[in-house]
Order: C-alpha cells, then sequence, then structure tokens
C-alpha cells in the first residue's frame, strides 16, 4: 500500500439507518409517464372540481323546488276539496248556522252566556263575575300617552306610560 503524502488518513464514516418511510420515498422513481399521468389527473380535479359543485348545488335546487311543487300541488287539491264542499248547499246552510248565527224562518236560536264552566284569568284565578271600577281615569289616560307619543323627541323604546292619577 502506498502511503499519501501529507500524512492524511482515509477513515469510513458510517451514516444513521434512515426509517423504512424514507426508505420506501427514496426508492420511488418518476418517469416522464409517471409525471404526465400526475398533472393530467391534478388537471382533471381542477377543472371538473367547480363543474362538479355547480352540478350539485343545482341538484340540491330541482329538488327542493321539486318539494315546493309537491306542497303546492297538495295546497291546490285542498282549495279544490274546499272549494267542492261550498259547492254543497248542506255545507253552507252549516256553516250560516255556526259562523253567522243564522236560522230559518220559525226557527228558535239559543245562545248560551253562561254553560257553568268557571273563567280563569291570566293569573290562574277565577274571573269575577261582578263588575269593579278602575282606578285610573281613561280617558285622561289616553290623551297624556297620545300627546306623549305625539310631542316627544325621544326613541320609542325609551317611552314610559304616564302615571294618572285614581279618577272614577
Amino acid at each position: 500500500m502506498a502511503r499519501r503524502e501529507g500524512g492524511t488518513r482515509r477513515v469510513p464514516v458510517r451514516l444513521p439507518e434512515e426509517a423504512p418511510a424514507s426508505q420506501w420515498l427514496r426508492s420511488i422513481r418518476f418517469s416522464g409517464f409517471t409525471i404526465t399521468a400526475l398533472g393530467l389527473i391534478v388537471l382533471f380535479v381542477v377543472v371538473l372540481a367547480p363543474s362538479l359543485k355547480v352540478l350539485f348545488e343545482q341538484r340540491q335546487q330541482i329538488s327542493a323546488l321539486q318539494q315546493q311543487v309537491t306542497d303546492a300541488k297538495d295546497a291546490v287539491g285542498e282549495l279544490k276539496d274546499e272549494r267542492a264542499r261550498w259547492d254543497d248547499p248542506t255545507y253552507v246552510e252549516a256553516q250560516a248556522r255556526e259562523r253567522l248565527n243564522y236560522v230559518f224562518p220559525g226557527d228558535h236560536s239559543y245562545v248560551v252566556l253562561d254553560d257553568g264552566s268557571t273563567a280563569l284569568g291570566q293569573s290562574g284565578q277565577q274571573v269575577s263575575g261582578t263588575i269593579q271600577p278602575t282606578e285610573v281615569d281613561w280617558l285622561t289616560s289616553m290623551l297624556a300617552s297620545v300627546y306623549t307619543a305625539g310631542l316627544t323627541d325621544a326613541p320609542a323604546n325609551e317611552l314610559v306610560a304616564p302615571v294618572i292619577g285614581s279618577g272614577g
């Protein structure tokens, strides 16, 4: 063996072992066909993605419009049924009796004012059958409200109802 001049010696260096994933990645070799195929796939996705999005949106609009048409047809069917009922004289007579309290000449109509049930107010207590006088003069209160609303510059959410003394 020949010695090198300058006294330098070569020492072999061992590289650290690579992970299996990096070995796999380094083993991939790209050919011109592979690059062309990948480019066509990317181009295909870029070109067709907006068209597919529009297609899906149009399909959703079509299904929504078909549902509206179905609902409208159902409503038309119900209206036709109701119109057919109004063509029946017996139905018209029943509606006139029920809604308008109409009766034929010679018939007697009775209106029940107190059917024996007890009415409950908003607080859940029984409603009184007697008339009670109010503690506020409604005419003065109404006029004060009209004047306040008409002559103020305050916004509507800041207005407060005026307090009027008790009247008879």
